[in-house]
């Protein structure tokens, strides 16, 4: 949050606003983050993950980026987020020299890249056109739309008195769905070291192979 609060108040009198969303049922966990972090940024709890629905994100951080049209420029993509993170020792935490090297350059060339639209719109060259925007958008598959119905349907079941029969429904929306790790999450352990402490995470994370956990950026200077 601290880098997006930044970001806000560097630009905000160019017109920009970040608008931050917790894709989180669980709403006492995010709450208090928020609140100890004191934005002055909107930032919004989606219980049933609706922005993921509409907009197809599956991981966090991710970004779409909106014009003052209230036209997409970039469709969901990773916001700067980059694999870093895989190579990390599990016991000390530490990640390789070159590896957090990387990670940071994602990350200040997708804030770079966004600081440049801001300030340059259309021609930035990180904006697409119409036709390149719509190639990148995410193509949701009819698992998927079934994966976000039956989320919902699991969390109504939950918050009305029947954790069990809502977990079950949380677990087949998962199953549909498996690219969603927003999703997973909702049944995954937490501790107060994050989701990454946890041995279901890495067993997961570990499945990928040589698959991706962020899908790779389009832009110029990413890795």
């Amino acid at each position: 949050m601290p880098v997006w609060q930044a970001l806000y108040e560097e630009l905000k009198d160019h017109g920009f606003v970040v608008i931050a969303v917790a894709l989180d049922s669980r709403e006492e966990d995010p709450l208090p983050w928020i609140e100890a972090a004191a934005p002055t940024y909107p930032c919004l709890i989606d219980r049933d993950h609706r922005l993921a629905d509409l907009y197809d994100m599956v991981n966090v951080p991710q970004a779409v980026w909106i014009d003052e049209r209230g036209t997409i420029v970039r469709p969901t993509e990773p916001a700067g987020a980059y694999e870093g993170f895989r190579r990390m020792d599990r016991v000390t935490r530490e990640m390789p020299a070159d590896a957090a090297r990387v990670t940071a350059q994602a990350k200040a060339t997708y804030l770079d890249a966004l600081r440049d639209w801001v300030r340059r719109g259309d021609a930035s060259e990180h904006a697409f056109d119409a036709e390149r925007a719509r190639a990148h958008a995410p193509r949701p598959t009819e698992d998927a739309a079934r994966a976000h119905v039956l989320f919902r349907l699991g969390q109504h079941l939950i918050r009305h008195g029947q954790p069990d029969e809502g977990d079950r429904w949380l677990a087949e929306a998962s199953r549909l769905h498996p690219e969603s790790w927003a999703m997973w999450r909702q049944r995954a352990g937490v501790t107060e070291l994050g989701l990454a402490a946890q041995p279901d995470f890495w067993a997961r994370v570990d499945a990928l192979g040589a698959r991706r956990y962020y899908a790779p950026v389009d832009m110029k200077g990413m890795p």
